[in-house]
């Protein structure tokens, strides 16, 4: 894949992600969630003070195929959840800290304004 498509792809959901947000808290404006530059430090989505106070997250976006082994393991996650429950991933790397997977559309809904 060339430089520019795999710019392309990260883009798209860094866009996704942004879209997601203010869809969940309409009474923010664009300029409130935007999305970092190609080649920009810090994270990539860029939230001003008053986005901050609503989503006090950070986030890093990385749309790539070598994750498929994560993947694989949510659908096991996601096969084994009886009706009713939401799956959730649980990963853990030798001297690193436990992280949890779960779906974006479940995340937006947890933390999204009821």
């Amino acid at each position: 894949m060339k430089q520019n498509s795999r710019r392309k792809k990260g883009k798209l959901l860094q866009n996704l992600l942004r879209d997601k947000i203010l869809k969940a808290f309409p009474h923010l404006k664009k300029k409130d969630v935007d999305v970092a530059g190609t080649g920009e430090n810090g994270p990539d989505i860029k939230l001003s003070s008053v986005a901050k106070q609503l989503v006090p997250y950070s986030f890093e976006t990385k749309n790539q195929e070598k994750m498929k082994t994560i993947y694989d393991w949510y659908n096991q996650s996601d096969n084994n959840t009886p009706v009713g429950l939401e799956p959730v991933l649980v990963i853990k790397q030798n001297s690193r800290r436990p992280l949890c997977v779960i779906d974006l559309k479940l995340f937006i809904e947890l933390i999204k304004i009821k």
